[in-house]
């Protein structure tokens, strides 16, 4: 399981439920103009470069679809007829290039800043009671949740402007090459968008997200929509964009449904072992707690006391600087939590100083 900072979280509810997303009322087309010799070859040359209805596979994705959730079949396929290849998507789903250094310094700085945790401070003093009543619910604090939604989207400054039904039939139809193909993961993803928005949650045509496909303050793909978002404001609906309650109730979900533990600590400061072979051996799990205190102690790490104390597995956790010396720390079962929202120590640790940064400019405000 690698550990380099990722963007998107995967990151990223019930059949049951709906989320209320803005709809768009369908707009008159203009009268298509005779295409370009230039025009005809870009699209004859490139995946579906208008729409994907033209495609057989797509439309016998479309019918299964239909098929196995009990859909219309003919809804399915206007929709999915309406989908648009995305190059933008295809490039920015590429990895950085090779050789690029990780490096924790950089990409901590990019969150940690005086900016993001002022608009932190603001969110969490505007939305108190939904955040007490969150960690209350679900045992998450209310720093852990607001650092998430601060490193996805800014507290709802960027959401995404791409339409998430052409960012994923993109993903979900051409892949692009060059990395591994995730063409699997979003063509399920684009499954449970379908099914959400058959369910009434949203329009198909209208929603905007990221370009993977992720939607709304707390940038949940559709899949974690229909397995773990929540009416936190009992208003009958679901409104991940709206609706900074169900935001924060959804992010709380989320972690409690993937093993979050009331009470415990992320991670705790630790030294690893100076000799190669015992510190590669607890790198060896990656950001999986799989060593005792005392397992980690016998290999030459040094923990601090509440560290030794700690019930629960750890993991040794290395995030590099460049050219500096790398990081570490030694993860809980916690930690490793917020990595399931998106898988990366790095991603984890930014929400975790955010979070931490924001609730001391909380106490200091509200003393």
């Amino acid at each position: 399981m690698s550990s380099r900072p990722l963007r998107a979280p995967w990151l990223m509810l019930a059949a049951s439920l709906t989320l209320t997303m803005p709809l768009a009322a369908h707009a008159t087309q203009p009268a298509k103009k005779p295409k370009t010799a230039a025009a005809k070859a870009r699209s004859d040359s490139a995946p579906d470069i208008v729409t994907y209805g033209r495609r057989d596979d797509v439309m016998a994705f479309a019918d299964d679809t239909a098929q196995r959730h009990g859909l219309d079949a003919a809804w399915v396929r206007e929709q999915l007829a309406g989908a648009r290849y995305l190059p933008s998507v295809a490039r920015l789903i590429m990895p950085p290039p090779a050789g690029t250094a990780k490096n924790w310094a950089a990409y901590r700085s990019r969150f940690i800043e005086p900016e993001r945790i002022a608009a932190g401070l603001r969110f969490w003093l505007t939305h108190e009671a939904a955040l007490a009543r969150a960690e209350a619910q679900y045992g998450v604090p209310a720093q852990i949740v607001v650092g998430i939604i601060g490193v996805e989207t800014f507290y709802g400054r960027v959401t995404g402007n791409f339409r998430v039904l052409d960012a994923l039939a993109t993903l979900a139809f051409d892949f692009p090459t060059g990395r591994k193909d995730r063409t699997p993961f979003f063509r399920g993803e684009l499954e449970e968008l379908i099914r959400w928005c058959a369910g009434g949650g949203c329009d198909p045509q209208a929603l905007r997200g990221s370009y993977a496909g992720a939607i709304g303050l707390p940038q949940f793909m559709p899949g974690s929509i229909n397995r773990h978002a929540v009416d936190f404001d009992g208003d009958g609906r679901i409104d991940l964009l709206r609706s900074p309650e169900d935001a924060i109730g959804s992010v709380a979900h989320y972690l409690a449904n993937f093993g979050w533990q009331r009470g415990m600590p992320t991670h705790y400061d630790v030294a690893p072992p100076s000799e190669t072979t015992p510190r590669a051996m607890l790198l060896a799990p990656d950001i999986v707690p799989s060593f005792t205190a005392a397992q980690m102690l016998e290999q030459g790490a040094v923990l601090g006391e509440d560290a030794q104390r700690h019930p629960g597995p750890l993991a040794l956790v290395e995030l590099q600087n460049g050219d500096a010396a790398p990081s570490y720390v030694a993860g809980t079962a916690n930690f490793y939590a917020v990595t399931r929202y998106n898988w990366s120590s790095y991603y984890a640790l930014a929400v975790i100083d955010l979070g931490s940064a924001i609730a001391a400019a909380h106490r200091a405000a509200t003393r």
